[in-house]
């Protein structure tokens, strides 16, 4: 049985990870600890289950990557009439809801608002999925007609 510990920065060292990055997945149990004295030590049993997992994750990672490459990834613009400001904030915080409810399926996605003051428009850029920038689009056509007389 291996009876060597680490210390946080030692490990840090090792895998050329920043300290804090190693505390963090101390404090998330992703790296098993134990507080000896004020400081955190790792067994080198530990660390090497933590390091193998990391291995195998990673190549999961690029698993998937390489399985995504296919996906389409699209990129829209929308300009969305907005007269002021408060307009404009109550339109951008309706697309980061629609945004942070979709569905895992659907994807990376991010979205980018800009209100342009002088133009009197909300600047929207979506990217991601094919299938993301129809549900989203869907969702600005369903919230602009909502507005319209």
């Amino acid at each position: 049985m291996d009876k060597t510990y680490y210390t946080v920065d030692q490990i840090a060292d090792l895998l050329h990870i920043h300290p804090k990055t190693i505390q963090r997945y101390i404090r998330e149990g992703k790296l098993p600890a134990r507080k000896i004295g004020k400081s955190w030590r790792v067994s080198g049993h530990d660390l090497s289950r933590f390091t193998e997992n990391a291995k195998a994750s990673s190549a999961r990672a690029e698993n998937e990557a390489a399985s995504s490459k296919d996906r389409v990834l699209v990129s829209a613009v929308a300009d969305i009439p907005a007269e002021d400001r408060e307009e404009a904030t109550r339109v951008v915080n309706q697309l980061n809801a629609a945004l942070n409810g979709k569905p895992p399926e659907y994807g990376r996605s991010a979205m980018h608002a800009q209100f342009l003051e002088a133009e009197g428009k909300v600047r929207v850029t979506l990217w991601g999925t094919a299938r993301f920038a129809a549900e989203m689009m869907g969702f600005l056509s369903a919230l602009t007609e909502g507005e319209e007389p």
